[in-house]
């Protein structure tokens, strides 16, 4: 086959290509620069720079090595016939649970003021609030925003949630579309699990903080472009939210000169709510190459206008 184009070498992709050369050594790789990269069918990428898929003229694949293609998704030049594809890891449920769970907790226990007391050498009892007086809301209820809102039900948290359109989970308010004001309305944790999509950009936002109750908690591990970053600071800085749990972000990595690492009340963590393995990656994209070239359905497309 032609040789695999490999455009923003990053961790993932370096150790996804070793265990690709592993499991099959007659693959070839190469990089955009390259003669050779002008005959790739396939192309593995996270970031493609602006204009690095339009210069490949062969490309009938272009494979994430994450769950998420929205940087695919949003290079100006890359074909709108060109098939993306992403990573589905069945454990990818799991890490995302797990983050989401800890978050809410660390917040509903109060266990940000309490490290903070800490630093202060400052003893103080607070007063612990039942779960279901502390209201959770869910946005996006897809696989893991769903598994996320129905394991904070069982917790005993008032649980809410709120998708592009109507669904039923036992034990979860749910809203949909045009619901959402109603959705928000007095919440004490948001917690942002969307895909991005023209109708989520900005998404948390001033107008959204300002229906949560005062002193909510916001947790971002969907997008980095949900979040208008000035308007969180502005929401913190006046106290309509006490603090902000942020995993994503619209430049990776945060730069360090970068306002938010230095914002009262956020916490910042390095896209590390979820992430697939090395090895599900190396298999998923092999498993495509081969669907490829015999000519079969790709596996986890994406939908160029859904954005998922």
């Amino acid at each position: 086959m032609s040789p695999i184009v490999l455009i923003d070498m990053g961790n993932d992709i370096t150790q996804a290509q070793r265990i690709m050369v592993q499991r099959r050594p007659e693959l070839q790789f190469c990089r955009p620069g390259d003669p050779e990269a002008q005959h790739a069918e396939v192309a593995i990428c996270w970031t493609p720079p602006p204009g690095s898929l339009g210069a490949l003229p062969m490309l009938k694949l272009v494979h994430s090595v994450g769950a998420g293609a929205d940087p695919i998704i949003r290079e100006p030049s890359r074909p709108a016939t060109l098939a993306v594809c992403r990573i589905v890891d069945p454990g990818h449920c799991q890490g995302m649970l797990e983050y989401v769970l800890w978050g809410v907790l660390h917040y509903h226990r109060q266990f940000d003021q309490i490290l903070a007391n800490h630093q202060r050498q400052h003893w103080q009892r607070l007063a612990q609030k039942p779960a279901q007086q502390t209201r959770v809301g869910v946005m996006g209820l897809g696989q893991l925003g769903k598994a996320a809102a129905v394991q904070l039900a069982r917790l005993g948290f008032h649980t809410r949630g709120w998708a592009r359109s109507a669904q039923q989970i036992d034990g979860v308010q749910t809203f949909a579309g045009s619901q959402l004001p109603a959705f928000l309305e007095g919440l004490d944790i948001l917690v942002c699990l969307l895909p991005l999509t023209e109708h989520t950009r900005g998404i948390l936002c001033a107008e959204t903080f300002a229906q949560l109750a005062p002193g909510a908690v916001v947790i971002n591990c969907g997008r980095g472009a949900h979040l208008r970053s000035a308007d969180l600071q502005h929401a913190l800085a006046s106290g309509q939210l006490r603090a902000a749990l942020l995993d994503v972000f619209e430049t990776e990595p945060l730069a360090p000169d970068h306002s938010l690492w230095q914002t009262p009340g956020v916490t910042v963590t390095p896209h590390i709510a979820s992430s697939a393995s090395f090895e599900v990656i190396a298999e998923q994209i092999l498993a495509n190459i081969d669907r490829l070239e015999a000519g079969l359905p790709l596996l986890n497309t994406v939908d160029s206008q859904l954005g998922y």
